[in-house]
């Protein structure tokens, strides 16, 4: 092969590149690392940082655990290889780099600078904590041998809903209605069992925004307990909404951040 990539949409845990790096290199392949959904996790010291692990390139957005515009990034293991990419992007692909986000992304690297290693070690105890309180309420969180996850994100087989409520898609509908927000996911063996992206066997959660406002491990039990009220017990979708506005109401300041007066996600009138 001329490229190996490692990375995931559903990114549990690192990927054994350390292990594949010098077999790739042995059949002169290039190695790119897709950082999209755990860049802020290995800015943050918290997950495997490939480029010391030995791939050639590491590719990035800059709005998922890194709490940026939405960009993307290439990061490469050598000054030769830089200026490649550089002349490949421009004007080889791109006319220019969108001026209107550059500012907001140099201050959510200077904040991430600041408070970026603990912001990543609260995501992923989050997403521990809340892997176990689900797991102990009776959803099939993958790979609780494991202890869940090693980043931010949790993968739940659905499954055993599908003659209450249905696959993924019902449930995430279900989960929507009353302001919770999750993605039905593909599960690794969903092919296998004849379903597809459109109504899959899983949901995916994560708890990088969560953790932004500010909640501990504690605030995760009142999460799963959410989860189970709508799934589990089946409570009207409308009625749990009401109790998530009620618990979210305590969380209106954004953290590992810069102070400001604003409240999070309040609108800002320029004119």
């Amino acid at each position: 092969p001329k490229l190996v990539q490692f990375g995931a949409s559903v990114f549990l845990f690192p990927h054994p590149v350390k292990e594949l790096v010098p077999v790739a290199h042995e059949v002169g392949a290039h190695v790119n690392y897709d950082a999209a959904h755990v860049a802020g996790l290995i800015a943050g010291k918290q997950f495997q940082d490939p480029i010391q692990e030995g791939t050639d390139t590491m590719t990035m957005s800059t709005h998922k655990t890194f709490p940026g515009p939405q960009k993307g990034i290439v990061i490469a293991s050598h000054d030769e290889l830089a200026e490649k990419i550089k002349k490949a992007a421009f004007p080889g692909m791109t006319s220019n780099h969108h001026l209107m986000h550059v500012a907001g992304l140099a201050v959510a690297a200077a904040e991430f600078k600041k408070y970026g290693e603990a912001y990543s070690k609260q995501i992923i105890k989050n997403a521990k904590a809340l892997g176990q309180a689900l797991y102990e309420r009776g959803f099939q969180v993958v790979c609780p041998d494991k202890g869940f996850t090693k980043s931010h994100t949790l993968l739940v087989d659905i499954t055993n809903f599908q003659d209450s409520i249905g696959l993924g898609a019902d449930v995430e509908q279900r989960l929507e209605k009353a302001h919770i927000v999750a993605n039905r996911n593909l599960l690794p063996w969903d092919i296998l069992e004849k379903r597809n992206y459109l109504n899959p066997g899983g949901i995916r959660i994560g708890t990088q925004e969560i953790t932004r406002l500010g909640m501990k491990e504690a605030d995760m039990i009142v999460i799963s307990d959410l989860f189970k009220a709508v799934l589990v017990d089946q409570k009207d979708p409308k009625a749990v909404a009401q109790e998530i506005k009620e618990f979210r109401s305590e969380f209106q300041k954004i953290h590992y951040g810069f102070e400001t007066s604003l409240k999070a996600y309040e609108y800002i009138k320029i004119v």
